[in-house]
């Protein structure tokens, strides 16, 4: 197709769309990719070097996509920060959308990704933000949501979050091939019996109405594997360590270097794979139990209108507890039932904390906050932890040895899972010749004491901690 008649039909839409009856989310999904192909026409039909091969890594906090070109290396899309700054080869997995007043029409904007972050700040919080859809994938119960009169099924809400990262590629590579090889965690997680299938069917469903037709899934560590591979010089047994937001992943491989030939590829054999989920967002969880919960009312008692003092229902704060469900406690019923618990409460001003960090959908700001402090633990042993937003303001000093007391439990379950994983493949620590560890969590000191403590400090290897899946997916789909 010519770049002229690209461009009348990009007109014919743009008429149409203003015109038509499409949902704002089929306008996301359509109207506005075509928009930004049409503005970057030129340089597509220019010619890029051919892309030979894509990898996505769609996560629960953050997702990549990486490319392999004619000779064979693996290239990250990248995108604007989503609080300025210079670029970023990541882009968060996240939606906004945007309330009517603040967009002063008659329908809310969708924003994903990276901008979505940004229209989220301008906006003060007045809309809807929804986050770590990865975490529903495998959930039965997750069939619909409604979004400001709206019911949006999971693809529907995770297929423009691929989108924007097909487009972003497409707008800096030039035409992607139909295939793609797409990451995946061991085990899904999900509250209650994770569905692997399901899971494994609604992410197919979503990738393939972002536009691929061939879509094939890989495991996440062992995609890591194949960056790994490009720093070796000889063969090697690697334990993978993969940490995302809802899932720790492991994988021990028999790693051949990449051979210098131009298409030459890590040669590897897989000797088990193993995953447990538990990974940042559950400590995050931990911090807002621990540290953040008891000034938002949990704990707190009130007075039944028998006259019993009972406690305060937890059922709000265990879904604090998980970033994306935060969103949901915004529903008008459950809006309803913290209005009155307040009226009944003997701590009143708490219970009005919480509903004022709901009713703003101030999530995104106090996860940052936890995200701070959880980072600055990681080198310090103790940091501050900060929230404000009045009438609400949280300010306490976190020792590392109380968050890592808070997270114990998950400790020993991710401890216990390299440790079942080691007795599966048959293999002595020492035979183990290298441990790379991958994700945010692996900044996390008493995550590396576990591999430090059985495979000795020696052996550890860290780097590209957020795109090496991504760069291993590309060079998987380029075999």
């Amino acid at each position: 197709m010519s770049e002229r008649i690209a461009v009348v039909i990009l007109r014919v839409w743009r008429v149409y769309a203003r015109r038509s009856t499409l949902t704002r989310l089929e306008r996301a999904l359509i109207v506005e990719p075509m928009m930004q192909e049409g503005s970057n026409a030129s340089s597509v039909v220019s010619g890029a070097a051919k892309v030979a091969a894509v990898g996505l890594d769609f996560g629960t906090t953050n997702s990549a996509i990486a490319i392999v070109g004619e000779d064979g290396a693996p290239r990250l899309a990248r995108f604007m920060a989503a609080e300025g700054g210079e670029q970023s080869e990541t882009f968060r997995s996240i939606m906004f959308f945007e309330a009517v007043e603040e967009t002063g029409g008659t329908d809310s904007a969708v924003a994903v990704g990276n901008d979505a972050i940004r229209r989220y700040l301008a906006a003060a919080g007045n809309g809807r933000l929804v986050q770590s859809l990865k975490s529903f994938l495998a959930d039965k119960t997750f069939e619909s949501t409604d979004i400001m009169g709206e019911t949006y099924t999971l693809g529907d809400l995770i297929a423009p979050i691929i989108s924007a990262l097909r487009d972003a590629a497409i707008a800096q590579f030039g035409e992607l091939p139909p295939r793609i090889v797409v990451g995946r965690p061991v085990h899904f997680a999900a509250a209650g019996n994770p569905d692997e299938a399901l899971a494994r069917s609604r992410l197919d469903i979503a990738i393939r109405r972002a536009g691929w037709s061939d879509v094939v899934f890989e495991y996440e560590p062992v995609a890591a594997a194949y960056d790994y591979a490009l720093r070796i010089t000889r063969d090697e047994t690697v334990l993978i360590a993969d940490f995302g937001g809802g899932t720790s992943d492991f994988s021990i491989l028999q790693l051949k270097p990449r051979t210098a030939a131009k298409h030459g590829a890590a040669r590897y054999e897989i000797l088990g794979n193993d995953g447990v989920g538990i990974a940042g967002d559950a400590f995050d969880g931990r911090v807002m139990r621990h540290l953040v919960a008891p000034a938002l009312g949990r704990g707190t008692k009130y007075r039944s209108p028998y006259g019993m003092v009972l406690p305060a229902p937890t059922w709000p704060y265990t879904n604090l507890e998980r970033w994306h469900h935060l969103s949901f406690l915004k529903a008008r019923a459950t809006m309803l039932r913290f209005e009155e618990l307040q009226r009944e409460s003997l701590e009143p001003e708490k219970i009005a904390a919480l509903i004022h960090l709901v009713e703003n959908d101030l999530g995104y700001f106090l996860f940052r906050a936890v995200e701070k402090t959880k980072l600055e633990l990681s080198g310090l042993e103790a940091a501050d932890f900060l929230f404000s937003d009045p009438p609400v303001l949280i300010e306490k000093i976190v020792a590392r040895p109380d968050f890592e007391n808070w997270i114990a439990r998950y400790l020993e379950q991710i401890a216990g899972c390299v440790d079942r994983l080691m007795k599966a493949v048959g293999l002595m620590p020492d035979k183990i010749d290298s441990v790379f560890l991958t994700g945010g969590s692996s900044f996390v000191p008493a995550v590396r004491r576990i591999f430090i403590e059985r495979f000795g400090a020696e052996r550890i290897r860290m780097g590209d901690e957020f795109t090496s899946v991504a760069r291993g997916l590309a060079l998987s789909a380029a075999r």
